[in-house]
């Protein structure tokens, strides 16, 4: 398998992926929106290809913690595998390496809104009780899917505040159902 960054002619593979991915293209169009979104960037944005195919995809965004100025972040969002090779580590290992990109370029903490039973397996844990606040209030019968991993160290508790997202991942329709 091959990881790469993405460029602007492998807009039609990640909207594959995601399309598949997702069964539907709302996600695949989100994911578009987000890498043509200036206040999204800088971006890390990683292809997994096999045998020539696209099979995965994930991609982090820019956000801001609000009262943390000068404190870089990102959110993981979306993450996306073909349904024919889920279950094979292909998630795990492109979440790995945007991590790794994250850490070369000095970012502090990465979020995910996720499955609290797959991100923790990556170091994310809850962020509410780092007091780091979702963009909007996430019912407390979902609260550990907003989650944080810290990328530089000693960072987990020295920053409060409610995080910011790109434009076109703010929108209250990504955050409440």
């Amino acid at each position: 398998m091959l990881l790469r960054t993405t460029g602007r002619d492998d807009l039609k593979s990640i909207f594959s992926v995601h399309e598949q991915a997702f069964a539907g293209a709302e996600e695949a169009r989100l994911t578009i929106e987000l890498l043509a979104d200036p206040s999204a960037r800088p971006v890390v944005s990683i292809l997994a290809e096999e045998a020539g195919r696209s099979v995965g995809h994930v991609l982090f965004t820019r956000v801001r913690i609000q009262s943390a100025a000068g404190v870089s972040a990102a959110i993981l969002a979306p993450l996306a595998v073909v349904p024919d090779r889920q279950g094979r580590g292909i998630g795990g290992e492109l979440v790995e390496a945007g991590l790794n990109v994250l850490a070369d370029r000095g970012v502090a903490l990465a979020f995910v809104l996720g499955h609290p039973g797959y991100y923790p397996r990556f170091g994310f844990q809850p962020a509410g009780i780092h007091g780091l606040q979702a963009p909007y209030p996430i019912p407390e019968e979902h609260a550990d899917a907003w989650m944080v991993r810290a990328v530089r160290e000693d960072i987990l508790g020295a920053v409060h505040g409610r995080v910011a997202c790109a434009e076109t991942l703010g929108q209250e329709k990504y955050w409440v159902d």
